[in-house]
């Protein structure tokens, strides 16, 4: 069995906790199912851009509800226990969803890349068929790292009731909580770490050097400036996203308190899928206007069957 420390805190505090994760989560579910519901209503939003970005934030939903409900759940009836069943599976899919949104990041990269460098063919180069075979290999790719790591975890030795220093199952408290030797886990993450984090990094910056180098040549200062905010909310959540995701992967090698733990890692879960509806639901036109026509159509609903 696993005891998940969590915050911890008085009666007050623990009331007020679960309250702030309660209105975090349900923000996040309907910040981002109002952006799935729009791109799924309108026809206008029907293309690559949008294709990712309904997937950035399904997963984004999914990514939270991995931890925030147990978290409330613990916060609020203060059962700390978790089984061992429970636990490996949380982490598999807390790694598993982590490690797409990283993926998936560096696919909508390569769609800006398109769509900026080859403006002409983009809707040619990006077809839905095409989509979906750049967003097939993040889930597949990110299903076998979860996996391994998963099954390092399992074969990790544990001793009596096990105590997990964070808010969920992550793969450092495990380690930390392991009598085992866990020189080759750590080795592996580091390798790892390599292919999930510094891989993409490498892709998404290739892809703005050369977009940069594409934009530079517009003439118009104007030209330059529209062309290049499309970029904007894709690189407002990769810099949150790879910051966020640095400051917890060096924590693994850092002795931290309790608290920079779990407020680090608090960060990492939340974070970004919290912006995500927020930058591109208030920095993109495209976003603001079908919201606005879906509003004005259920307006003008009533005066319609009146009138008939």
């Amino acid at each position: 069995m696993f005891y998940i420390f969590a915050f911890s805190t008085s009666e007050t505090e623990r009331i007020i906790l679960v309250t702030a994760v309660l209105v975090i989560y349900l923000l996040i579910l309907s910040g981002n199912l109002l952006i799935i519901s729009l791109i799924c209503l309108e026809l206008q939003l029907q293309t690559s851009m949008y294709f990712f970005l309904s997937n950035l934030s399904s997963l984004d939903i999914l990514y939270v509800s991995t931890t925030l409900p147990k978290l409330i759940y613990i916060s609020h009836t203060g059962d700390h226990v978790m089984s061992y069943t429970g636990c490996l599976s949380q982490l598999y899919l807390y790694l598993l969803f982590g490690d797409t949104e990283c993926f998936l990041l560096t696919t909508m990269a390569i769609d800006r890349y398109v769509a900026i460098c080859f403006p002409l063919h983009y809707s040619l180069i990006m077809s839905k068929q095409v989509c979906v075979l750049l967003a097939f290999p993040a889930w597949f790719m990110a299903s076998v790292n979860a996996s391994i790591l998963t099954c390092y975890a399992h074969n990790l030795t544990f001793y009596g009731l096990v105590e997990v220093k964070n808010f969920f199952c992550d793969i450092k408290a495990l380690i930390s909580a392991s009598i085992s030797d866990t020189t080759s886990l750590r080795t592996f993450i580091t390798v790892d770490a390599m292919f999930v984090g510094v891989f993409p990094s490498c892709l998404i910056l290739a892809s703005y050097v050369c977009i940069i180098h594409t934009v530079l040549k517009i003439k118009s200062s104007h030209g330059r400036w529209k062309t290049f905010s499309s970029c904007s909310s894709h690189i407002t959540i990769v810099v949150v996203y790879f910051g966020s995701a640095m400051s917890l992967y060096l924590s693994l090698y850092l002795t931290n308190s309790l608290e920079q733990d779990l407020v680090l890692s608090m960060m990492f879960v939340t974070l970004v899928p919290m912006l995500n509806p927020l930058v591109y639901s208030l920095r993109n036109k495209d976003i603001i206007q079908a919201l606005r026509r879906i509003i004005h159509t259920k307006k003008n609903m009533p005066t319609i069957k009146n009138s008939h």
